[in-house]
């Protein structure tokens, strides 16, 4: 075993001091499942809120120190700090690298590993709890990923992200749980920014994704993650509801029926743009309503139908709501072109962008399939085009 000094990360972003110890098996990745079995023969409470097992994890894998909440975090093996230059510059530490990759889901690892294994030595952002979701993207809040080749069983979204991650560390990009807040696009090199650290890349792409959209209401019961939040006991044996009509408002009302007396999906239009097999799931559930043409608003849960202009109070414990994504780009401040949407706009068949050397893969330029596969296959054409890209500069 192989002692380490670590700090554990709260999640209203507070650190407080841990000595744990860690096999050198954790600097290479292992599943959720044994960290948490480690974490808690140490001491740790997996069901404490302020466990945060997912920010444990990520800094066993990559071997980070929190020091304190205002300090920057540093890399407690230097295997991986040789894949790039380190200077001082004012109060950041600058790193040179030729692919700088911006997420943390199936996008950009797949990104990771296709440059690393070109021997381009990548720098990845993984941010932390960006937009309120971990490392690994919209997958972690998937519960049954059914639709990827290779699992004719499917395959739970944390595992499968757990299982990327552990392939693209093994060709050795940097990883940094630090969130990108400002990007210079101007001039090459462009430079990206955390609040610690300062990366002059020769190519940058952008893989940061979309977030669940969030809808006006206030109080108790309210959330936008079923897989979440559907457990809790303010939930179980009590009827619920949910907003939306696509394939995951689908997966999460069926997910609900788990604990639910009855799941109402709300439906503004008389239709559901969800695949045919995800509708037929939920219309053959004995515990799901469609409320059909229906918005709901006021006090309580309100419900009106838009044909008949009825109004009727929704009697449920909890409300939840799939309503589409928002692409993850203010970031970006205006240095790339966006569709109205805000996702970014790329040269059609490719994964270009409108700055020559930046590149957009996965649901942050995908406005219309948003789906893993393509997530893996836009992850690859950004690393091909970067490559090629690096190529004609003589990088």
């Amino acid at each position: 075993m192989e002692t380490r000094s670590t700090y554990h990360p709260f999640y209203k972003n507070e650190y407080e001091k841990q000595d744990i110890e860690f096999g050198v098996l954790y600097s290479k990745g292992v599943p959720f499942g044994e960290l948490e079995s480690d974490l808690k023969a140490n001491g740790f409470d997996s069901t404490s809120s302020e466990f945060g097992l997912i920010g444990v994890e990520a800094i066993a894998i990559r071997g980070y120190h929190f020091a304190t909440s205002t300090s920057a975090p540093r890399r407690a093996s230097s295997s991986a700090a040789t894949s790039s230059s380190t200077l001082a510059v004012d109060d950041l530490q600058t790193l040179k690298t030729k692919v700088c990759i911006i997420g943390s889901g199936l996008a950009a690892h797949t990104v990771a590993i296709y440059v690393s294994r070109a021997e381009l030595k990548p720098i990845l952002f993984e941010g932390w709890m960006v937009n309120g979701v971990a490392p690994g993207g919209q997958l972690t809040t998937t519960s049954e990923v059914e639709n990827f080749p290779s699992f004719p069983d499917g395959i739970n979204g944390i595992e499968l992200m757990d299982r990327c991650r552990k392939q693209s560390l093994r060709f050795g990009p940097q990883i940094l749980i630090e969130t990108v807040n400002k990007v210079d696009f101007s001039m090459t090199p462009f430079k990206v920014f955390t609040n610690f650290k300062a990366v002059i890349a020769n190519s940058v792409i952008v893989a940061t994704g979309a977030v669940s959209k969030q809808l006006d209401f206030s109080g108790s019961g309210i959330s936008a993650c079923a897989v979440c939040d559907g457990a809790a006991p303010i939930f179980r044996n009590k009827p619920l509801a949910i907003i939306g009509g696509g394939d995951s408002a689908m997966e999460e009302a069926t997910f609900l029926t788990k604990y639910a007396t009855m799941v109402y999906i709300i439906r503004r239009r008389d239709t559901f743009k969800a695949s045919k097999i995800m509708q037929q799931r939920a219309f053959t559930n004995p515990r799901i309503q469609v409320l059909w043409n229906s918005v709901v608003g006021g006090g309580g849960l309100k419900v009106k139908n838009m044909v008949s202009g009825e109004v009727s109070d929704l009697k449920v414990s909890g409300l939840f709501f799939v309503i589409g994504h928002e692409p993850a780009t203010k970031f970006l401040d205006g240095q790339l072109e966006l569709h109205s949407y805000g996702y970014v706009v790329t040269k059609p068949g490719t994964t270009q962008t409108s700055v020559r050397g930046v590149f957009a893969a996965r649901d942050v330029q995908d406005k219309k399939y948003r789906q893993v596969v393509t997530a893996a296959s836009t992850g690859c054409m950004a690393a091909l085009e970067a490559e090629h890209y690096l190529q004609e500069i003589g990088s």
